[in-house]
């Protein structure tokens, strides 16, 4: 299965069970319409920034879009079971799949936190658009070195470094000078 038309299926879904509008949605999470039905169509493939903003809009849990399990006590993710993974763009003009985000808690119910590793791909994008939700966000570097441009400011994080930031400032995480990498990401964001 493609696991990348899973998002905008479970949005789709959520917004007509909750009996809320496209026009809704758009005016609430101050998207704009066209936005929502192509990533609802699977056209677009969204950063995390417009789905932070569905996700509270709908009153759910980032998560929500990635799983369906619910797990009330601990969850252990093994190794082989964090294969699965979801495309999002990095927000860059021309990419549509620069991140692939592993979930290390889809069966968690009730989480704040999301945690993913995620493989960002090489890319020659340069064109890249800083955004912002609410939340928190911590990156740690596995493998290669991150480039994050948040508010004025610009971080080189080599492997073994990490940051830790409010994600309502503008901020855009993107691999050093287009080479490949792997990063362990928090996100956390209220509800």
């Amino acid at each position: 299965m493609d696991t990348s038309k899973i998002v905008g299926e479970k949005i789709k879904a959520l917004r007509e069970d909750k009996s809320i509008t496209i026009e809704e949605l758009a005016q609430r999470s101050g998207l704009a319409i066209e936005q929502i039905d192509r990533i609802e169509n699977n056209i677009d493939i969204p950063s995390l920034a417009p789905l932070i903003k569905i996700a509270r809009v709908l009153g759910v849990r980032l998560g929500t879009f990635l799983d369906d399990q619910d797990e009330v006590g601990p969850v252990v993710c093994r190794k082989k079971e964090a294969k699965d993974a979801i495309s999002f763009s990095n927000n860059a003009i021309h990419s549509r799949k620069h991140m692939e985000y592993h979930s290390l808690s889809k069966s968690k119910a009730d989480r704040h936190m999301e945690p993913f590793i995620i493989d960002v791909m090489p890319t020659e994008d340069t064109d890249f658009v800083l955004s912002s939700h609410e939340g928190e966000e911590f990156i740690m570097v596995m493998e290669g070195i991150m480039e994050i441009s948040y508010g004025k400011n610009t971080y080189l994080l080599e492997e073994g470094d990490s940051i830790y930031y409010d994600s309502i400032v503008p901020h855009h995480v993107h691999a050093y000078e287009g080479q490949a990498a792997k990063i362990l990401a928090v996100v956390y964001t209220p509800i």
